[in-house]
């Protein structure tokens, strides 16, 4: 029979394999299964320009100088007939003479307020200026796919799709730093799990990097909101629609240029989470759409709460159940797994110690990049508790 700290053990490593993995593997096999019994999905066909749809794309920026130039550019070169889009750039108090630049493109309409109030009223803002059937959204650092924008308002063919999230990557150099190899194994995953959660039924929210939504859907959001774009996206399957996702509407920036940059970053997204989850408080109801409510738990909710909790007890029950055996078996099953625990956190710390060395062994910093991210959701959370999270950017330096 099992004692205490065994029943420990089993639950903290199911938690962490399922929820790190067995979730994606259960989408994976279930989705297989379908796709043999007949199942397809709404066909979604090339749209000519007579039935493409006005799009507003909105930038809401702050300090952005050294990507007003190229992140214009891109948008002109976005492959959409150009009277049927309106591009506004939406200036949050910035002071490093981003409007004169934005001001020299006569494309481009600028909303500027010379005074900070955060991205998501920047965002509103932006909406209020415009009549657009669909919201395209983007970050100012953020470079799209020539054809991202046709490639996500395809989806709206659907009826039942009120929002469609692009797909985020980084750009690729052989000296990355530690944090930016991290971030995009990260988002390779990710990215995965987002097609199976769509396949499934809907994706869990979408990045600020690119996303479109329809404009009778957007709704403001409370001014002090952290993530805005989980928080709009996933307000559109509280009001029975699904957020699709599109992977060859990419989305690509740097990442961060080291990691005390990226954790600065998701400890804010981490208290974003919290505060993302007591207000979304219809997704954690079953009764109002289980299969949303399978996916919204099991894709972050755990993610956010149960999983770092689990990696601790984890450990601390492997330490105590291998040093309660009466004579320790080194070749157990339980000494194994707290043998490859220790080599896991070992990996970890060396990712921190050599972060700056210029050699880059992708498999060695993907432990520490994983230590660190929960590390944050720990940080995050107490942030959050404390109120203490302001909605104006903290701005990562960028690789």
């Amino acid at each position: 029979m099992l004692n205490v700290w065994e029943i420990i053990f089993w639950v903290s490593g199911s938690i962490i394999f399922y929820t790190f993995g067995g979730y994606g593997i259960l989408l994976f096999i279930f989705l297989k299964i379908k796709n043999l019994v007949g199942w397809s999905k709404p066909v979604l066909l090339d749209l000519s320009d007579e039935n493409l749809p006005d799009v507003c794309l909105i930038i809401a920026a702050y300090n952005e100088k050294d990507y007003v130039d190229q992140k214009i550019q891109n948008s002109l070169s976005l492959i959409y007939p150009p009277e049927k889009l309106k591009i506004i750039w939406v200036n949050d108090g910035s002071d490093d003479g981003t409007p004169d630049l934005v001001a020299k493109y006569p494309q481009i309409v600028l909303l500027h307020n010379p005074k900070r109030s955060g991205k998501i009223e920047g965002m509103n803002r932006g909406v209020e200026n415009s009549v657009a059937s669909i919201l395209l959204f983007s970050d100012a650092n953020t470079m799209l796919s020539p054809n991202s924008l046709i490639d996500v308002i395809r989806h709206f063919q659907d009826a039942t799709v009120g929002c469609v999230a692009g797909e985020k990557q980084f750009y690729k150099d052989e000296n990355q730093p530690i944090a930016a190899v991290g971030e995009g194994f990260y988002w390779k995953i990710e990215s995965w799990l987002k097609q199976l959660d769509y396949q499934f039924y809907s994706t869990i929210g979408a990045t600020g990097e690119l996303f479109a939504i329809r404009r009778e859907l957007f709704h403001r959001v409370e001014p002090d909101t952290v993530l805005d774009d989980f928080m709009i996206s996933m307000r559109t399957t509280e009001q029975g629609y699904r957020v699709a996702y599109e992977p060859a509407a990419v989305a690509i920036e740097h990442g961060s240029s080291n990691v005390k940059e990226e954790l600065k970053r998701k400890v804010r997204i981490a208290a974003g989470c919290y505060q993302s989850m007591f207000r979304l408080k219809k997704l954690l109801n079953p009764f109002f759409h289980f299969s949303l409510f399978f996916q919204y738990v099991s894709h972050k909710v755990m993610r956010w709460t149960l999983a770092p909790i689990a990696l601790i007890t984890l450990l601390i029950s492997s330490i105590l159940i291998v040093i309660g055996q009466e004579n320790i078996q080194l070749n157990s099953a339980y000494s194994i797994l707290l043998f490859l625990q220790i080599l896991f956190y070992f990996l970890a710390a060396f990712g921190y110690l050599t972060q700056n060395h210029p050699l880059r062994i992708r498999f060695i910093y993907t432990p520490f990049y994983f230590i660190a991210m929960n590390y944050a959701m720990f940080k995050g959370f107490f942030r959050f508790l404390k109120g203490k999270q302001t909605v104006l950017w903290e701005k990562a330096q960028r690789a």
